[in-house]
């Protein structure tokens, strides 16, 4: 039976300019394609008949850009998100992703709530009193939302690929402990349940629940 890879969007391009330090991670038809090979490194298997297993699809999640506008912190001016690198980027990421075989996009959507966070850096530089808050600036801010219904999305397709026998194996490569539950459900019905972490340290109650943990892409720790 064949493979399953299920990519937590947010997580990967987090963790790309750490494993890729020479890519471009600005670059979304690069990303694309390290997000299709990451898939296709994992179908390699010495145990299974010729070596390689079968692809059964390719689950990529996310959200789409923030396409709201905002003030400013500090300069109370207008900001329009749509029109950043950032949006940019996610809109033509999903474009690519949208484009290739066996890529299944699946996206959540974003709160409409928001507010602005003071960057962690900024606040110890506060608390130490080597930053006054007068000298603050914009840039000292990041602007936070909440992602929703990516978890619940990679949740419910753990369950209906295991219930179904759609596959034999599942690949997830997120280093989040939220799904441990949905992991636990997988084995419980006969699934080989490996995660994929891009070498960042996972929770202990994660490595618990999974067969195995694998990461196939460059080590950053090793450079």
């Amino acid at each position: 039976m064949p493979t399953a890879v299920l990519i937590d969007g947010g997580f990967f391009i987090k963790r790309f300019p750490r494993c890729y330090p020479k890519e471009n991670s600005n670059d979304p038809k690069r990303t694309a394609q390290l997000i299709f090979e990451t898939a296709l490194h994992h179908l390699n298997d010495k145990d299974y008949p010729g070596g390689r297993r079968q692809l059964y699809r390719i689950f990529f999640y996310d959200c789409p850009s923030l396409e709201k506008k905002v003030h400013w912190p500090i300069s109370r001016q207008s900001h329009d998100y749509s029109r950043s690198n950032t949006a940019e980027f996610r809109r033509k990421l999903h474009d690519e992703l949208r484009s290739m075989r066996k890529v299944a996009l699946r996206l959540g959507h974003l709160s409409d709530y928001g507010e602005w966070r003071l960057k962690k850096e900024k606040l110890k530089e506060l608390l130490h009193g080597s930053v006054q808050v007068s000298g603050l600036t914009d840039q000292d801010f990041d602007y936070s939302f909440r992602q929703k219904g990516v978890d619940m999305k990679i949740g419910l397709d753990i369950a209906s690929l295991s219930y179904k026998k759609l596959v034999d194996q599942i690949i997830l490569v997120s280093g989040d402990a939220d799904f441990v539950p949905a992991a636990k459900l997988a084995r419980r019905e006969g699934m080989d349940f490996i995660l994929d972490p891009m070498w960042n340290p996972i929770p202990e109650n994660l490595n618990e629940h999974v067969d195995a943990v694998k990461s196939v892409c460059p080590n950053p720790s090793y450079r």
